[in-house]
């Protein structure tokens, strides 16, 4: 949207608000979702607006449509999962109350998808028997839905005792510096990943995305789909064909050991296990929770 809906507009761009309008309770008058911007459609911008600490000009401009949008999403619409900026909305809210509500603690509804989501995604995913990669995905909503009788209707902010601990390593994280070096397309985008993933994890996480070796970093992973980096020795190269390959961790600390004085890996994905943001992120996913485990919780032992 690039100029403001004003009162007096006619077209397909005052429908949709219209139709986002009634999604949301609001009335708009004998004549619906007409495209005519007046009277009552006026009035319901004005008065979601005042239920959203917005200016209540009656025009829905760049704040009012972002408002709207998040507002009507529902769970299920896209797929969710943690990256920098937050994915947020009401579907996101939503999850947030329904996963409190059945024992996995989120934080208060915030209708934001920071750590603490993903981490309780993920532990609800477990608990029902689905892969814990926290991306909420089809199947994921729907296991949701299933039990939407146990959760609807309840505290969305329940249980009252809300955990707050650190998702992931997140003072690892933040105390050692970490240089994601993508060897190829797939590679750079898979480093990308991790590090907005991290971002989103802890906000001064010391890992940055780079072309080459970052001298100034205690670790270094090339990452790729088969092609090496110049190096003027052989590097320790770990391959990753499976997500759910419990071994990844142990084998990444084994990498990060093996050579004295050396903390480069090459790390080598399957092909196949990308092609999907779902795919894509999940590999992501994996490879941060190795990297947090396998680095030392002491930073002298670098």
């Amino acid at each position: 949207m690039i100029q403001p809906i004003k009162r007096g507009a006619r077209g397909s761009a005052v429908e949709d608000v219209q139709k986002r309008l009634l999604m949301l309770g609001y009335e708009l008058g004998p004549t619906g979702v007409d495209g005519v911007f007046l009277g009552a459609t006026w009035e319901a911008v004005r008065g979601f607006q005042s239920e959203h600490g917005l200016s209540e000009d009656g025009a829905v401009g760049p704040e009012t449509w972002a408002a709207l949008v998040d507002a009507t999403f529902r769970l299920g619409d896209r797929l969710l999962y943690l990256r920098f900026p937050y994915f947020h909305g009401q579907d996101v809210r939503v999850l947030q109350g329904a996963l409190n509500a059945l024992g996995f603690s989120c934080g208060q509804p915030d209708g934001i998808f920071g750590a603490f989501t993903e981490r309780a995604v993920r532990e609800f995913q477990s608990n029902v028997a689905q892969a814990g990669d926290g991306i909420v995905g089809g199947e994921t909503v729907r296991a949701v839905n299933r039990l939407h009788h146990v959760w609807h209707d309840k505290d969305p902010s329940a249980p009252v005792a809300l955990k707050v601990a650190a998702a992931r390593a997140a003072d690892v994280l933040a105390r050692i510096p970490v240089a994601l070096c993508g060897t190829d397309d797939a590679g750079r985008m898979i480093a990308e990943r991790i590090a907005n993933l991290a971002l989103a994890t802890e906000p001064t996480a010391r890992v940055a995305v780079c072309d080459a070796e970052d001298s100034g970093s205690s670790v270094a992973l090339h990452l790729g789909t088969g092609v090496a980096p110049e190096s003027p020795g052989p590097l320790p190269r770990l391959v990753v064909e499976s997500v759910e390959d419990n071994t990844l961790e142990p084998r990444l600390l084994t990498a990060l050991s093996a050579v004295p004085g050396c903390r480069e890996v090459i790390v080598e994905v399957d092909p196949g296990l990308l092609g999907d943001d779902a795919a894509e992120q999940r590999v992501a996913v994996r490879m941060l929770d190795a990297l947090c485990a396998a680095l030392p919780q002491q930073e002298d032992v670098w």
